[in-house]
């Protein structure tokens, strides 16, 4: 779903102007943001929250060329899902059938 999409459903259910509510979204992207930029993390009870990971340095290998490197220390953005969110999504998706899933074989065959 894209931000424009997301507008129309929030539009279409709350009564508010599609417009508007793009304004509020930007509105609310760029507060994430800066707070993340600052080093707060959001939380949202019953949702998640977002928050900076320290991920620490490592040696990597560009194997097309052979090389070894260093990637430094660094921070990025996350989102953690709360309990309730993660337990809602994982018992109302139906079954997916992964691209690489081992098919198995009826046995006599």
């Amino acid at each position: 779903m894209r931000k424009t999409e997301l507008a129309d459903r929030i539009a279409e259910e709350t009564g508010i102007a599609k417009v508007d509510v793009l304004v509020i979204l930007e509105a609310y992207f760029k507060e994430v943001k800066s707070s993340l930029i600052k080093g707060e993390s959001l939380t949202f009870r019953g949702f998640g929250s977002f928050i900076l990971k320290r991920r620490l340095a490592k040696h990597a290998r560009i194997i097309t060329r052979g090389v070894s490197i260093t990637v430094p220390e660094h921070v990025i953005p996350a989102f953690k899902p709360a309990k309730e969110f993660k337990e809602e999504a994982m018992n109302s998706r139906p079954k997916r059938v992964w691209k690489y899933e081992r098919k198995v074989k009826p046995e006599g065959d």
